[in-house]
């Protein structure tokens, strides 16, 4: 049985506004119940609305991994966790995955499931 909140977060981030802007899709598919944690390589400025900003060192969930396109590059999806940027904690969107590294894998099963627009949603 899948845990509730790994639906939720697969199914698509979605923001409660009246100013939403749909963005373009950066894949067409994603592997979700990845669920794992991960380290900041380097930082990372989010170029918009659709990503995290990211600090070196600081710890990530990862919740999803975009399925590249030809051409494309690799993006997961996840949400940052630090003592020093509590600010930030809670915060989804995506992230290239060069930028970290793989600590801890919760889950090794996954499953592959399309995309929609409501994953690119912007607030």
């Amino acid at each position: 049985m899948r845990h509730p909140l790994v639906v939720v977060l697969c199914v698509g981030m979605l923001h409660h506004t009246s100013e939403a802007i749909l963005m373009e899709k950066l894949a067409d598919n994603k592997i979700c119940d990845v669920l794992s944690m991960a380290t900041a390589l380097d930082d990372f400025i989010a170029p918009d609305c659709r990503f995290i900003n990211i600090k070196m060192g600081q710890k990530v969930y990862v919740y999803s991994k975009l399925v590249p396109e030809e051409g494309g590059g690799v993006f997961w999806s996840g949400s940052v966790y630090s003592d020093r940027y509590v600010d930030q904690m809670g915060i989804f969107g995506y992230f290239p995955a060069p930028v970290v590294k793989e600590t801890h894998t919760f889950r090794e099963d996954t499953v592959q499931i399309p995309t929609t627009n409501m994953d690119f949603f912007c607030a």
